[in-house]
């Protein structure tokens, strides 16, 4: 059944600060009932730099688009479901250093108390026609977050397919850890903000050349991650070389908070390690660092997310104990438009 006095807007020119608010707490309301975040913490960043960009010039270029879907009548509107488009780059962008195409890529949720009343189709609807149309000429992928069941059903009535998966693992604290030393001519700092960014960026270029997230983290993207109220220096593991000081990989630490109740969880964040210092066992040993650093914190359990394809990390992290908890599946269109880009 379709929900009654459904409106549904799309705004491509500009973010406020209020919509990023509401989709902030639309999010927070399907978390605590689906168990998993319906957006990325790149898709936030993406949403608040929107609405920084807008606040200082109204025309400014954004680097999203959003659908949003609104329950109207006589009260205030109320936001019952949302799609976040995070604009990706075309070989003829002058901003785009790498001259690769990336994907525009689509988060999509819906207010619990909404579901099952036409408010993702019409949302569907409205980004199949327009941002998201075949025609376009554009790369498209989407994510399903948590093996919601809401998915795959909505991609096999639109017509996409599964490209990729994303397993969150989880190690309980159970599992004994084993020991393993560092490389010789390696020792681990914590990061120093301001002082280690450059250096940082540079390793996390190149230790993730082909990761499609990744390896294209900018300084504002850092800096939004250190502004952050989980951020910590402390937890953010630099391996360096002894004699010359070259960052050779990290291992960067994670620990939300928790409201009272709630399991306080510790996060893999990221490991990365250079090209040149990969083969040595430093990624095993940044690994075990930062687990045992998480433990010594207090964490009830360990988590992280790994791309499937990445058989050498999966195999890594479940030697270790980590079992997969869930899946997200990242989809592209089944039928791809011949039509040339505009």
């Amino acid at each position: 059944m379709a929900a009654p006095n459904l409106q549904v807007e799309q705004l491509t020119d500009g973010v406020s600060a209020e919509i990023v608010t509401a989709l902030e707490t639309l999010a927070d309301v399907a978390q605590k009932t689906d168990g998993a975040p319906p957006f990325s913490e790149q898709t936030l960043v993406e949403l608040h730099q929107a609405a920084r960009l807008t606040a200082e010039q109204e025309d400014a270029p954004s680097p999203v688009a959003l659908v949003l879907a609104w329950i109207t009548g006589e009260e205030e509107p109320e936001l019952a479901g949302a799609g976040v488009v995070v604009l990706g780059s075309r070989e003829s962008d002058p901003e785009n250093p790498r001259g690769e195409t990336e994907p525009d890529v689509l988060e999509l949720v819906v207010h619990p108390e909404h579901r099952r009343r036409g408010v993702a189709t019409a949302l569907a609807e409205s980004l199949s026609a327009t941002l998201l149309s075949p025609d376009s000429g554009g790369v498209y992928r989407a994510w399903a977050h948590g093996g919601h069941e809401g998915g795959p059903a909505l991609a096999q009535r639109f017509d996409w397919t599964p490209a990729r998966e994303l397993w969150r693992m989880r190690l309980e604290n159970s599992v004994e850890l084993p020991e393993r030393l560092l490389p010789e001519g390696v020792r681990i700092r914590s990061f120093v903000p301001g002082e280690d960014n450059e250096a940082w960026l540079h390793a996390n270029a190149a230790a993730f050349a082909d990761h499609p997230e990744q390896g294209r983290l900018t300084e504002e993207d850092l800096q939004a991650r250190i502004d952050a109220d989980w951020f910590s220096a402390e937890g953010f593991l630099l391996a360096e070389d002894t004699e010359t000081g070259e960052l050779l990989g990290y291992h960067w630490t994670k620990i939300p908070p928790a409201e009272a109740g709630e399991e306080r969880l510790g996060e893999v964040y990221v490991v990365g390690v250079t090209p040149a210092a990969q083969g040595r066992g430093l990624g095993a040993a940044l690994t075990l660092a930062g687990l045992k650093h998480l433990r010594e914190k207090g964490v009830d359990a360990i988590i992280l997310y790994v791309d499937a394809s990445n058989t050498p990390a999966a195999q890594l992290y479940k030697k270790l104990g980590f079992t997969v908890w869930d899946v997200d599946t990242q989809y592209e269109p089944l039928i791809t438009s011949t039509a040339e880009p505009s």
